[in-house]
């Protein structure tokens, strides 16, 4: 399937100009930061819980960075949090302890302050599908606006997580009674099911 083709699964709107945009600021970005010896990225999110996608992600950014803070947001008023902030910050910390230049913190109020507090210069996100742009899109610009120092790069995940997310895996476990096994990792895998057994005693 050559280029064009391609781009006509997204439709014939602006969605294709404005992702050889973003290619041309990936590659911008890389001409500003190649020199540089030590660039500290972000990669922000509730995290509520981390799933093996979020890992993959971690995974990748710390293959471009020299250092990685997870950074667990503590306020997010626009969901319905399940695990309280240090439970997702431990859940985080114990995947991570073979990553060296990985820390994991937890934060509020605007990203771009805490980016600026940490002197990180760079937000990763992880994009799954089309879905996932115009939202991310909008954040990127926005937080460009509020720091034009501070870029945004996008990360792609293994196809094989390209359709979970904690909310997802949240309502298949605790609400269907399904196991998410290998979406998750171990010890987030026995924390939902003492949700889901917690859940279970309230309702008899």
């Amino acid at each position: 399937m050559g280029l064009e083709s391609r781009f006509s699964l997204w439709g014939q709107g602006l969605l294709p100009q404005v992702f050889s945009a973003l290619v041309v600021d990936f590659t911008c970005f890389f001409s500003k930061f190649c020199n540089v010896s030590m660039t500290t990225a972000i990669y922000p999110g509730t995290f509520d819980p981390i799933t093996n996608g979020h890992l993959d992600v971690l995974a990748r950014a710390c293959r471009l960075f020299d250092k990685v803070i997870v950074a667990v947001a503590s306020d997010n008023f626009s969901k319905k949090i399940t695990f309280g902030v240090d439970d997702r910050v431990r859940l985080i910390q114990e995947n991570v302890s073979d990553l060296l230049q990985v820390s994991v913190e937890s934060f509020s109020g605007l990203l771009v302050d805490y980016a600026c507090k940490t002197e990180a210069s760079v937000i990763v996100r992880g994009l799954r599908a089309v879905s996932d742009f115009e939202y991310e899109f909008q954040m990127g610009q926005m937080n460009r606006h509020l720091d034009s120092e501070l870029e945004t790069i996008f990360l792609m995940p293994n196809e094989k997580y390209f359709f979970t997310s904690s909310n997802l895996i949240k309502q298949v476990h605790l609400h269907g009674g399904r196991d998410t096994n290998g979406l998750v990792p171990p010890n987030v895998l026995a924390s939902l099911r003492e949700v889901a057994e917690q859940m279970g005693n309230k309702d008899s």
